[in-house]
């Protein structure tokens, strides 16, 4: 099925947006699953501490994926969640399996961290002059996923 929903954008536009939100959604919703893979498997020293921040990430990357889904369906772009679009288009690391200490989650977070508020703010760059009501979500995001950074970074310093 075609654009079912019209877009408020010219052509161009929605398809650079409509990238720049798919892109963010399956960030979010992987990051989403790997906090709880990593929530579930914890074990350390640093357990309890590590386990809440966990639930604040997923709750912010659950939060904000919404939001982001909401935006690209009011542009006319279909979101697309779906666990093998996530799995197929994601570019976080890899998580381990099994139990997993909480300086390896911790470390861990930081990278994905790092890559992920990379896309972020060329994302922000690539929405300016596209859709600055996206960007502005955007904009929005980004800075709740680097104080979720920095609070991991902070927990990684010995």
């Amino acid at each position: 099925m075609g654009i079912v929903i019209s877009s408020p954008l010219p052509e161009a536009d929605r398809k650079t947006t409509g990238h720049a939100l798919q892109g963010t959604l399956v960030d979010l919703l992987d990051l989403s699953l790997v906090a709880k893979q990593a929530h579930w498997n914890l074990y350390g020293p640093r357990f309890r501490s590590v386990h809440l921040q966990l639930d604040e990430v997923v709750a912010t990357a659950r939060e904000y994926a919404d939001g982001v889904a909401e935006r690209a369906a009011a542009i006319g772009v279909s979101p697309d969640g779906r666990a093998a679009t996530v799995a197929g288009s994601s570019s976080l690391p890899a998580f381990p399996e099994g139990w997993t200490a909480d300086t390896a989650v911790v470390e861990y977070l930081v990278n994905a961290f790092g890559a992920v508020i990379g896309r972020m703010r060329a994302r922000i760059e690539d929405t300016a002059a596209a859709d600055p009501v996206t960007q502005d979500l955007l904009i929005g995001l980004t800075a709740e996923l680097e104080k979720h950074s920095w609070m991991f970074q902070a927990e990684n310093r010995t």
